[in-house]
């Protein structure tokens, strides 16, 4: 991969928070992975928390991706700040975006091949004066991106959300045909173009118990779900059921399916957490960027102690560079929703 310049680049998230630490902590699997790695944040940050978990990490301080060398932690400096572990400051929050801007740019530049995210705060978008809610639609704004949607990878289940941070009333008023193909043709891009899945399997989780019960529960199933179905088969987007969401996630979980459909946030994330805790990664599908993420917040309360673990980053690193893997060797053609989608061979 360094023979075709794969470089992958991590933003520091919040400097208050864990993402130092889990940095950090990872040092080892991130030199060991044989690509250049780049780290955009703070050498002051870094090296102080460092000093209080023990920790003595080799930093190659860079001024350009180009100059980052496999088997090196690489550093590109962007802020110089005085932090606490856990008193996060709004010029932290300024630098934690300023991190975000600068990885995008650089991956739309092609100077990274993908963007791995630690842990911000919305608190601290906000003080930084950014309107957007959270990392996914900031990204979407510095992209271009209309179509894009919360997705959740782990080696046992993978899951993608339909709705995301509304309440439960609001997401089941918004549910729509068109919402749903939206999210099973990223969801489809992701499996065969991404990862590379030959016949990728794709289910769709109900909404209502036992899916409805023959519209006994409920008339979503019959209204909005089965139709949404039929028009993504029928457009070549191998989407199944819906079926029940009591049971479909052990079925996937066991190899059933590759990914979950799911209709709302906690629907999705309960029993992608329950199995992903600690190693599981979230995705922004239909970027034109490549861009993983810990799946977990910025735990003030553990920055500093050395309790945060490092494994949602490491699992995200490794995701993001087989999905740049892949799209080094065959460039990504997004799905038209008027064309057929065509498994790939």
């Amino acid at each position: 991969m360094e023979r075709q310049g794969v470089r992958l680049g991590i933003t520091m998230g919040c400097p208050a928070g864990v993402g130092p630490d889990v940095i950090l902590k990872a040092e080892e699997a991130l030199r060991s992975l044989g690509v250049p790695v780049v780290v955009l944040g703070d050498a002051k940050v870094l090296s102080e928390r460092a000093k209080i978990l023990g920790l003595r990490p080799s930093l190659w301080v860079i001024s350009s991706p180009r100059e980052a060398r496999p088997g090196s932690l690489n550093l590109l400096p962007l802020s110089e700040l005085s932090v606490a572990a856990g008193r996060p400051t709004p010029q932290g929050s300024l630098a934690m975006v300023r991190y975000i801007k600068e990885g995008v740019r650089l991956c739309l530049s092609g100077k990274l091949s993908a963007l791995v995210t630690a842990p911000i705060s919305k608190e601290g978008l906000a003080a930084a004066g950014e309107p957007f809610p959270g990392h996914t639609e900031m990204l979407a704004a510095l992209t271009g991106a209309r179509d894009y949607a919360m997705a959740f990878y782990g080696e046992r289940l993978r899951v993608a959300l339909v709705t995301t941070h509304l309440s439960l009333r609001e997401a089941v008023a918004s549910l729509s045909v068109e919402g749903i193909l939206r999210v099973a043709r990223l969801a489809y891009n992701f499996l065969a173009q991404d990862l590379g899945l030959a016949r990728p399997r794709l289910a769709l989780a109900a909404l209502n118990p036992h899916a409805g019960e023959g519209g006994l529960f409920g008339q979503e199933e019959k209204e909005i779900l089965e139709p949404a179905v039929t028009k993504a088969r029928g457009l070549g987007i191998p989407l199944e059921g819906p079926f029940p969401a009591d049971s479909l996630f052990f079925r996937a979980a066991r190899g059933e399916f590759d990914l979950v459909v799911a209709l709302y946030h906690d629907q999705g994330l309960i029993p992608f957490k329950l199995l992903h805790f600690r190693d599981g990664v979230n995705v922004t599908l239909g970027l034109p960027i490549i861009r993983t993420s810990v799946d977990h917040g910025t735990a003030y309360d553990v920055a500093g102690t050395g309790k945060a673990d490092p494994g949602s980053l490491i699992a995200a690193v490794h995701l993001a560079l087989r999905m740049a893997r892949h799209r080094s060797q065959r460039p990504r053609v997004p799905a038209d929703p008027g064309s057929p989608c065509t498994p790939r061979a």
